[in-house]
């Protein structure tokens, strides 16, 4: 089954004026880049490290994301970082963004800065540590070598069009920049989920339907309704209503 996501550029834009300034999707995500990751044994005030070396983000270069509304475009301001550096971020260097810190700013072990490609990581860890030795073999190996930032969005920009939004500032301070498994871009798995779910809706029971039907009758009249007005009723219907309406609600939302 192909599922096709329709946009709703006039829906997009009727939210964006209600809430002026509000950020599509999450305010605090994490986005990964394909990064050519590397390390290598490196000496620093005569001690050995483990130097690992990637791009944690890329600026000026669209990936696909997906709102309410559908998918846009979105874009890494070349000066989103200039801030959030500037005041000296705390950030560690994870792997999948979990797990014990292996560098962080606040000791001196994680460096970041900015050039014309993007974000760009320096993390001397220490190789005594088995967690640290594994991520180095992974990467000499190859077997990993994307990265991604945990982050979250300060200000931003739709295209007047609303097909693009421009991600102006961003705040590191306690997030974190990691070494991951794969560098797909965020919410694409909405694409699978939503997939999942329309095939889901023949062999659901009716009791687990008519849940289903309430909740997204609570989404779309929310969804649809102005700022000040009161959230719409849950419909009531039978068991063989709520089947059917269940997975009407289900195929307009996505195109299907």
């Amino acid at each position: 089954m192909t599922v096709t996501i329709a946009t709703d550029l006039a829906g997009r834009a009727a939210a964006a004026a209600r809430e002026p300034g509000a950020v599509p999707s999450a305010p605090t995500r994490a986005q990964a880049f394909g990064a050519q990751l590397r390390v290598q044994t490196v000496q620093r005030d005569g001690k050995s490290f483990f130097h690992f070396h990637g791009v944690a983000s890329t600026v000026e270069q669209p990936y696909t994301m997906y709102d309410w509304y559908g998918e846009y475009d979105e874009v890494v301001d070349a000066g989103a970082f200039d801030d959030t550096l500037a005041a000296s971020p705390d950030v560690a260097f994870l792997l999948n963004h979990a797990g014990t810190t292996m560098a962080r700013t606040k000791s001196g072990t994680l460096e970041l800065s900015v050039d014309s490609t993007g974000l760009i990581v320096d993390a001397y860890c220490n190789p005594e540590r088995s967690d640290v030795a594994d991520l180095a073999h992974a990467i000499g190996d190859e077997d990993i070598d994307e990265m991604s930032f945990a982050f979250r969005i300060v200000s931003g920009q739709w295209s007047p069009d609303y097909t693009e939004y421009r991600i102006l500032k961003v705040d590191l301070d306690r997030g974190d920049v990691s070494a991951v498994n794969y560098g797909a871009n965020p919410n694409t798995s909405i694409s699978a989920r939503a997939k999942q779910a329309i095939a889901a809706v023949d062999e659901l029971p009716a009791p687990y339907l008519r849940a289903l039907a309430a909740r997204a009758g609570e989404r779309l009249g929310a969804a649809a309704a102005p700022a000040d007005a009161a959230p719409s009723p849950a419909p009531a219907a039978s068991a063989a209503r709520s089947v059917s309406f269940a997975e009407a609600l289900l195929r307009d939302e996505l195109g299907a």
